[in-house]
């Protein structure tokens, strides 16, 4: 089988001939190549090479379904120095600004901008933000997805990121985690409004290309967790939109994944209640409390793992003996491999030893068939 039959198998819920072995080796593989660190042979290959020679696949992370345009909007994006940009968007109903900024080590490292300042500050700012989500439009690009899924091939198949859940957009993206539940608390009525006005859009104009699309697998919802959306929130402002949309999803044949590159051990079960099909770089101890064990306890084969090699134990201090003990766990903990992608949480970073992803490509062939023992 290859890598995108035994994805397909996975999906349908059966069993490929081992479990697939995706990680993500962009940010490794951009930040040596910036600094001219990439080993031989692979500072002449690009990134798909590189996939290719050390784990026989792909990623497939950039495939879209749609195109977002925001109409009546003026956007006036201005830069500051070399590390920051600030951008206004200007409305009818007044405007609001963001600030992105960058460092010599996240540039140097082909990691994106880090959001410093966000569109919501004021109570004000709720009613321009409305104006935004309402001339928000999300253009079909199912063409552009068929030929990126072309491009792909055999080597894998795309999962499409598809942005977030309403409640978590506002709390990441629109006002940030840090002044978040203060608004929450302080503008109590703008929030709830916001959210309905969000959640209205998307039903109407969201969903449709999602449902519509040639993908089977999207990514709707990131970063999740325990701190930033504990039960109780959870239940409250997620859990509904999601169990609105889930069973669409389902009745299309098509895979709901959330991005859970955090702690989830408190809302384990708020995440398959919500209907995710998928956790994709599920982070697991050491890098949080969560473990494998514990998720694969609550979920069974019912949720699908995207994960399991946390990235840090590719770098130091862990020592091999300590990498060797973590993937030995990991076989005995999957087995018999039902519903998992062997993938790394998050990104294999730049520190990562890339003699250790190679170990584990080794290590799925010798232990990865199935049944897993």
């Amino acid at each position: 089988m290859t890598n995108r039959d035994r994805i397909l198998a996975i999906l349908d819920g059966r069993t490929p001939d081992r479990i697939p072995w995706i990680p993500r080796l962009q940010i490794w593989y951009e930040a040596h190549r910036r600094a001219g660190t990439l080993p031989e042979p692979y500072r002449r290959w690009s990134l798909r090479d590189v996939e290719r020679n050390i784990f026989g696949g792909t990623a497939a992370r950039d495939g879209f379904v749609y195109r977002t345009e925001i109409r009546d909007v003026e956007i006036r994006p201005q830069r500051i120095g070399e590390m920051e940009t600030l951008t206004e968007y200007v409305t009818p109903v007044g405007t609001v600004t963001t600030r992105l900024r960058s460092t010599e080590r996240l540039r140097s490292q082909g990691i994106q901008d880090a959001e410093v300042e966000f569109m919501l500050k004021r109570r004000e700012d709720y009613a321009v933000v409305e104006y935004l989500i309402e001339h928000t439009h999300y253009r079909p690009a199912f063409e552009e997805y068929e030929r990126y899924e072309r491009e792909v091939g055999e080597d894998g198949y795309p999962m499409v990121n598809c942005g977030d859940c309403p409640f978590h957009f506002w709390l990441r993206t629109l006002v940030g985690y840090d002044q978040g539940y203060y608004h929450l608390a302080d503008y109590a009525n703008e929030v709830e409004k916001l959210l309905g006005v969000i959640a209205d859009c998307w039903r109407q104009r969201l969903w449709r290309p999602m449902l519509d699309s040639p993908a089977r697998l999207l990514m709707h919802g990131h970063h999740l967790s325990s701190q930033m959306t504990p039960p109780r929130l959870f239940e409250r402002y997620i859990l509904p939109y999601y169990r609105e949309m889930s069973p669409l999803f389902r009745a299309r044949g098509k895979v709901l994944a959330l991005h859970a590159d955090n702690d989830t051990r408190a809302i384990l079960s708020h995440i398959e209640r919500a209907g995710f099909g998928m956790v994709e770089c599920f982070a697991t101890h050491p890098m949080v409390p969560t473990t494998l064990a514990e998720a694969r306890a609550a979920w069974g084969d019912r949720v699908i793992i995207f994960g399991g090699v946390p990235s840090v134990i590719l770098e130091e201090p862990f020592t091999d003996e300590q990498f060797e003990a973590h993937m030995a766990d990991l076989f005995r903990t999957i087995a018999p491999g039902k519903a998992f992608l062997l993938g790394v949480a998050d990104n294999v970073m730049p520190g990562a030893k890339i003699e250790r992803v190679r170990r584990i490509t080794e290590l799925v062939r010798q232990r990865g068939a199935f049944p897993v023992e």
